[in-house]
C-alpha cells in the first residue's frame, strides 16, 4: 500500500485508503472483523518507519473471542525521546448490509453506488451529493473507515517528519464497536502494560468517529470533548397469570409495561436538561411478553429495557429514576383495575371480595437481599444459569439469571425488577477543575479559531459526542463510588460481562471526537464529504497534536 500512496497529496491519499479499508467487508459480529484488522496491520507495516521498527506494530487478540479478532496497535517515537504521548484510535467494524437490499452485492462499492445515486430520484439530497463529486458512498465510508484512512495518513505524514512530534504517537484500532466495545475494553489493560512499560505519559486521546448536521442546512462541524455514557435500564415484569374469562382478576405485565414505555419512551422530560448539548431521552430497545405459544392465559412475564444515555447524571440517579416509573405505572394500573371490576360487578350483578392488584417493585439488588436472607444462594444460582447458557446474548442472560432466581425462591407474587444489562459505556468531558483536562480544552479553542479563520469553516464545540463510542472507556468521570453504587444491579456482573473500571481511572486519559464529516451513518445512503474530511480535519488534527505536545514537561 505505502508504494500506491506515498506520492499522493494529502486528500487522495486519504481516499485511497479509505477505499481499500471500505472494501474489506468487516461487519460486526463476522469473521471480517479479524479481515480488517490483518489489512491494517500490513497496511501499517508496509510504512518505512515501521518497517525499520517492526516491534512497533503488534495485534492483541481478545479473550475467549472465537472470531479470532483482535486489536491493532502502532507506536511511532517522536525524534525528542520524550514521555509525553497522543492516542489516535478508532474502530473498524461496521454495521451489517441488508439495508442495501437489491444492491447490496454494491454496498462496498462507492464508484457504483455514487453512479446508482446520481441516476436515482428517491432521495433528492443523495442525487445531489452523488452528482456532486465531494461525496463517497458505501458502507463504513463515513461510520467510520474514513476517519481509521485520516489517522493511518497522519500516523505516515509524522513517521516521515519526527522532528514535529515532541513526542509520542499511538494508533490503536479496535473492533466490536457497534455492539459490546470489547475491542477497546480489552485495550485497556494494553494501553496501561505500554505506559508502565516506557513511562509514557497520555495527554490526549483523539477519536475519528464522524459528526453529521443536527438539522437540514446545518453548516457546522462538530468537535466533542467528551462521551456520552450508556447504561441499558430494564425491567422484568412479574404479573399474575389468569385465564382471559376471568381478565379483571389477573394483571396483566404487558400493560405495565405498555405504561412504563409510554413514560419513557422518546420522552425528554425523563432526559438530562444540559442547554446547548444534544442530550437525547431514553428509548425502548426490546418488549417482549414471553409466552412461548398461543393459548387463552394472561401473559406472565414480560421483558422491557431501554437505551439510557448518560452526561452528568450518575448510574444511581437513572435507577431511582426507573423505580420511579415503574411505580407509578404499577399504581395507576391497579385504580384502573379497580374501577374496571367495579363497572363490571355492577353489569354482572356480583358482589365479593375486590382482587388485590398491588405490583411491587424494588431493584435488583434489594431482590438480591431479599433472598440472600431467605438463605437463596444467588451467586450459585447465578453461575448455574451462566454455564448452561454459553454464548447467549447478555440480555437473556440476565433475564434468565432473575427467572432462576424466582423459581429457586418459590417467589410468584407480581412484581417489577429493575435492573441494569450490558453494555455499560461510562460517561466522560473535559473538566474545568483538572488542569490537563483544561489545557486540553483551551488549546482545542484555539485550534477551531485557527481552522475557522485559514478555512472559512464553521465549528461548533459540544461536550457530549452524541452517539455512543469507545472514548467512553478511556476515561470515568463517575466517582468510584458512584459506579459501586449501581455493580450490584447487574445481574451477572464479573460473570457474563464486566467494564475494567479501576484500570480506566488508572488512565483516565482526555477525550475528543474530531471526526470525518458525513450523512445518514448506518443506512444505505451513508456517506462522507471528502473536502472536509480529506482536506480539513488531518490539518486540524495534526495542529491540535503538535499544541498539545508542545509541553516543556
Amino acid at each position: 500500500m505505502y508504494e500506491a500512496i506515498k506520492d499522493l497529496p494529502m486528500e487522495e491519499q486519504i481516499e485511497k485508503i479509505a477505499r481499500a479499508l471500505v472494501s474489506v467487508k468487516s461487519v460486526n459480529g463476522t469473521e471480517g472483523e479479524k479481515d480488517i484488522a490483518d489489512e491494517l496491520a500490513t497496511l501499517i507495516r508496509s510504512f518505512p518507519y515501521f518497517k525499520a521498527h517492526p516491534d512497533h506494530v503488534w495485534t492483541q487478540p481478545l479473550a475467549s473471542d472465537t472470531l479470532g479478532r483482535k486489536n491493532v496497535f502502532a507506536f511511532l517515537e517522536g525524534a525528542f525521546e520524550k514521555k509525553q504521548t497522543i492516542i489516535y484510535h478508532g474502530h473498524m467494524d461496521t454495521v451489517g448490509v441488508d439495508d442495501f437490499g437489491s444492491i447490496e452485492a454494491h454496498a462496498l462499492d462507492p464508484d457504483f453506488l455514487c453512479h446508482y445515486f446520481a441516476n436515482d430520484d428517491k432521495d433528492s439530497d443523495a442525487r445531489k451529493d452523488a452528482r456532486s463529486g465531494d461525496w463517497l458512498f458505501g458502507r463504513g465510508m463515513l461510520d467510520m473507515k474514513s476517519g481509521d484512512a485520516v489517522h493511518l495518513s497522519n500516523l505516515l505524514y509524522y513517521s516521515e517528519h519526527r522532528h514535529a512530534l515532541k513526542g509520542n504517537l499511538l494508533v490503536m484500532f479496535n473492533p466490536v464497536e457497534e455492539n459490546d466495545h470489547e475491542g477497546v475494553m480489552e485495550a485497556v489493560s494494553e494501553l496501561l502494560r505500554l505506559r508502565d512499560e516506557k513511562g509514557l505519559k497520555y495527554r490526549l486521546a483523539i477519536n475519528g468517529d464522524f459528526n453529521s448536521p443536527l438539522y437540514n442546512g446545518d453548516p457546522k462541524r462538530y468537535v466533542y470533548t467528551g462521551s456520552a455514557g450508556k447504561l441499558l435500564g430494564c425491567f422484568y415484569i412479574r404479573g399474575r397469570e389468569t385465564h382471559v374469562g376471568e381478565t379483571l382478576a389477573g394483571i396483566d405485565p404487558t400493560v405495565i409495561a405498555s405504561r412504563i414505555n409510554e413514560q419513557l419512551n422518546n420522552n425528554m422530560a425523563c432526559a438530562e436538561q444540559i442547554p446547548d448539548e444534544v442530550i437525547l431521552p431514553p428509548s425502548c430497545l426490546y418488549l417482549r411478553e414471553r409466552k412461548a405459544f398461543y393459548n387463552v392465559q394472561t401473559a406472565g412475564t414480560t421483558y422491557l429495557y431501554f437505551n439510557y444515555f448518560l452526561y452528568e447524571r450518575t448510574p444511581n440517579d437513572v435507577l431511582e429514576q426507573l423505580k420511579t416509573v415503574a411505580g407509578h405505572a404499577c399504581e395507576e394500573l391497579a385504580g384502573f383495575l379497580e374501577k374496571q371490576y367495579q363497572a363490571f360487578s355492577k353489569n354482572c350483578g356480583i358482589q365479593g371480595q375486590t382482587p388485590e392488584w398491588s405490583v411491587d417493585v424494588l431493584s435488583y439488588g434489594e431482590f438480591v437481599k431479599e433472598l440472600t436472607e431467605k438463605g437463596v444462594p444467588v451467586d450459585e444460582v447465578t453461575e448455574q444459569v451462566v454455564r448452561a447458557n454459553p454464548g447467549e446474548d447478555f440480555r437473556q442472560i440476565s433475564f434468565k439469571i432473575i427467572e432462576a432466581l424466582e423459581a429457586r425462591a418459590g417467589d410468584k407474587r407480581p412484581k417489577v425488577i429493575v435492573f441494569f444489562a450490558p453494555p455499560y459505556c461510562p460517561h466522560n468531558y473535559l473538566r474545568k477543575e483538572v488542569a490537563a483536562e483544561r489545557r486540553c480544552d483551551d488549546i482545542l479553542d484555539r485550534v477551531l479559531r485557527q481552522a475557522a479563520e485559514e478555512t472559512g469553516e464553521q465549528f461548533a464545540k459540544k461536550r457530549f459526542f452524541p452517539y455512543l463510542a469507545d472514548g467512553s472507556y478511556l476515561a470515568v468521570s463517575e466517582t468510584a463510588e458512584e459506579t459501586a453504587a449501581i455493580l450490584g444491579n447487574f445481574p451477572g456482573w464479573g460473570r457474563t460481562y464486566r467494564v475494567p473500571l479501576d484500570q480506566i481511572r488508572r488512565l483516565n486519559i482526555p477525550v475528543l471526537d474530531m471526526g470525518v464529516y458525513g450523512k445518514r451513518a448506518h443506512t444505505w445512503m451513508e456517506r462522507v464529504y471528502k473536502p472536509y474530511s480529506y482536506g480539513v480535519l488531518p490539518k486540524l488534527i495534526r495542529s491540535m497534536t503538535e499544541q498539545v505536545l508542545d509541553d516543556p514537561d
